[in-house]
């Protein structure tokens, strides 16, 4: 291999960028501008970077399978971190198939890492989860395997598993101090945040406090009737019902909830679940209507007993009721739960990852950006959209994901 060539690919592996691009900036053969687009990519210039890898793609001859895939993988990284989620999946796949079959382990390993990542960021778990097994840690060098440890510690994150959370975090640290990068030893800093600093508020009588993810663990595997404000479903130990399509419902229970052991007025629920000012008498019919399906739902778990001046929830085995609500509760919160990872999103991938339309995206970025909690850069398809991260609490409870017993 040319010397400077097998040089630059040290410095990149090593996080080096600058000392990477001295030896090969003003070369135009395809293994130097390969290495120039990954190096302005680790520089964060990922425009430039993705021009740089197609042309080194494309200047890469037929016989150079290999080097080509490679090329493919580095350009579907760029794709992730700008969250570019409807990049063709298959294209990565095509090429972790070639490495894998010429030997490349390490190459192929990432690519299957950054098809688990992108499997995280829209929610797909148990897809990711079975992605990620076929990744063995022992054939990895350690900052593939810091990756690895990193996603895995996500999966275990967004699953409300914090034990495993914690031990992935562990490894992925050691494994950060075997590879001597400082923006990846950083990175495993900045996950262990997560598990730090408070993810959800407890509402039970009257009295509000703030939650670590493994205090929501203990919280879901206790025997308490949890009215679970961040998934929309109401829970008791292995028990649960989903009121997520049923919002005028899951507004009653929440308002019940939050009372407990006392009633709520019923203009005070008239309010809470149509959006009432002043209740008159078809408020009151309907009301009586939707306390009536709320009974038939919570049947197997709670009771919903008029008293003079309302109504008031009666667990039926349960001797704790409690609201578990997120640290930001706004019409938008989903969205900016997602920003919040201090990346740019396009309102495409906001869609891909939420599983809605990109026009209720659209209309929620353009509320949000007109009340100064967002801003966008670019125009027509790449326009971006960031904020700051949200101080104090982490918003994992707000992304889709699967929780215990879902």
């Amino acid at each position: 291999m040319d010397p400077l060539i097998a040089t630059a690919a040290r410095a990149l592996a090593a996080g080096d960028p600058l000392g990477a691009l001295k030896r090969v900036a003003l070369r135009d053969d395809a293994p130097a501008l390969a290495l120039r687009g990954i190096a302005m990519a680790q520089l964060g210039d990922l425009v430039r970077a993705k021009a740089l890898l197609r042309r080194a793609a494309r200047a890469f001859g037929p016989k150079e399978a290999v080097a080509r895939a490679r090329c493919v993988v580095a350009e579907a990284e760029i794709a992730l971190v700008s969250r570019d989620l409807g990049w063709p999946a298959k294209a990565l796949d095509t090429a972790r198939a070639t490495l894998e079959a010429h030997a490349d382990r390490a190459n192929a390993a990432h690519a299957r890492y950054l098809e688990v990542r992108r499997l995280l960021l829209i929610g797909r778990i148990d897809e990711a989860e079975r992605t990620l097994a076929k990744l063995d840690p022992a054939l990895l060098p350690a900052a593939s395997r810091t990756a690895r440890e990193l996603v895995a510690a996500g999966i275990a994150i967004r699953r409300l598993r914090t034990k495993a959370a914690r031990a992935a975090l562990a490894r992925a640290k050691r494994a950060a101090r075997r590879a001597r990068i400082p923006a990846l030893a950083a990175e495993v800093e900045s996950a262990s945040l997560v598990l730090n600093t408070p993810a959800a508020r407890l509402i039970t009588r009257g009295k509000e406090r703030l939650l670590l993810l493994e205090q929501v663990e203990a919280l879901l595997a206790s025997k308490a009737f949890v009215v679970d404000a961040c998934r929309h479903v109401v829970r008791e130990a292995r028990s649960l019902v989903s009121l997520a399509r049923r919002p005028v419902l899951f507004a009653l229970v929440r308002a019940l909830g939050e009372a407990w052991p006392g009633d709520v007025p019923r203009d005070m629920l008239i309010a809470r679940a149509f959006g009432a000012k002043r209740a008159n008498e078809s408020h009151r019919v309907r009301l009586r209507v939707e306390v009536g399906r709320l009974r038939t739902v919570l049947r197997p778990l709670a009771g919903v007993s008029a008293t003079k001046r309302g109504f008031a929830l009666a667990p039926r085995r349960a001797r704790e009721v409690v609201v578990l609500a997120s640290p930001v509760e706004e019409e938008h919160a989903r969205v900016l739960a997602f920003l919040a990872d201090e990346e740019s999103w396009s309102s495409s991938a906001l869609a891909l990852a939420l599983a809605t339309s990109q026009r209720t995206v659209q209309r929620a970025l353009d509320s949000l950006a007109a009340a100064g909690k967002v801003q966008s850069f670019g125009r027509g398809r790449a326009r971006r959209w960031m904020t700051s991260p949200m101080p104090g609490f982490t918003t994992t409870l707000l992304l889709p994901a699967p929780l215990p017993n879902d």
